[in-house]
């Protein structure tokens, strides 16, 4: 199957909107009039890891061991392991139920179970983009990759599975997230790893770059491996959507080819959705999981290797 997709435009930058008669006057619009709120579920604002919350210390010990520990040897291994994809069988519904138990813990923003947040950003890209079903899916099973917490699939600690990513391999960029944690790590001091490019080649693309191990790596494995029919925007999105450092920052794009540019632009529009539409909001889950079983249906096998 060939999907044909038209690039997105990104044109319309975000604006302010200011409601007359007692709206809320710092509502941030987005280019489908996705209305961005100026606090997340805790009354912070969205990715503030030095906010004074009940989740800051946990979500800074959680960079801190996962900045040691992401290392090329372990990343190299995690991929050949799960690579495999021989833990079990099952549906992408299946999947999604499986992960209901889990709250992710690098996580600033939201401390409810996954479907919530899986089917909050579907919604509000359905809403937005209604004629890009593929964009839909991809909102709804970006994450699925997180059922690495679960026993049946080794029961991966959370620094292994979550949190923002970044090449491996290559010396880390400033912008992440909790950087001076970075130097307690072997690869830093590694004369192979810590130069700009390090084993990469300008213009390499991604495809060729080691990511640091976790669900979006892992799902991205899952999909193409079962041979999805989304297009490549689609699995873009899925393998790098927490790659901030990139799609925040401008960082590493010095090892990104054409192909990565062009998908780069759906990535941006989705990243609004991924974040912002975390809320204490509750989707009903019966009466929206009819029109995604279609398009599960439509670009994915009933049963795929994880």
């Amino acid at each position: 199957m060939t999907i044909t997709i038209e690039q997105p435009q990104l044109d319309a930058v975000a604006e302010r909107k200011v409601t007359a008669g007692g709206g809320d006057p710092a509502e941030l619009v987005l280019d489908g009039g996705f209305v961005v709120p100026d606090a997340n579920a805790f009354g912070n604002t969205f990715r503030d890891y030095d906010a004074e919350s009940e989740r800051q210390q946990t979500v800074e010990e959680f960079y801190r061991v996962n900045h040691v520990s992401q290392t090329h040897e372990f990343v190299s291994r995690m991929r050949a392991e799960y690579g495999r994809l021989d833990k079990t069988e099952m549906g992408i519904w299946e999947c999604i139920e499986l992960l209901n138990g889990f709250i992710d813990d690098s996580d600033p923003d939201l401390d409810m179970p996954q479907i919530e947040h899986l089917l909050q950003t579907a919604e509000a890209i359905r809403k937005d983009y209604p004629d890009e079903d593929w964009l839909h899916l991809t909102g709804l099973i970006h994450d699925l990759g997180k059922v690495l917490l679960h026993p049946s699939f080794g029961e991966l600690p959370q620094w292994a599975v979550v949190g923002d990513t970044f090449p491996v391999g290559c010396a880390y960029d400033e912008c992440n997230v909790h950087f001076k944690y970075f130097k307690e790590n072997p690869d830093y001091h590694n004369p192979k790893f810590n130069t700009k490019f390090g084993v990469y080649s300008e213009g390499c693309g991604l495809d060729k770059v080691l990511m640091s191990w976790g669900h979006d790596d892992y799902m991205y494995l899952v999909a193409k491996e079962n041979k999805t029919t989304l297009p490549s925007a689609g699995l873009f999105i899925i393998r790098y959507h927490s790659f901030y450092p990139l799609h925040k920052h401008g960082a590493y794009m010095h090892l990104m080819n054409d192909e990565d540019k062009e998908n780069l632009k759906w990535l941006h529009v989705f990243n609004k959705y991924d974040l912002y539409s975390k809320s204490n909001v509750r989707i009903d889950v019966e009466k929206v999981k009819p029109y995604y079983m279609s398009l599960i249906k439509r670009y994915f096998p009933e049963k795929l290797r994880w």
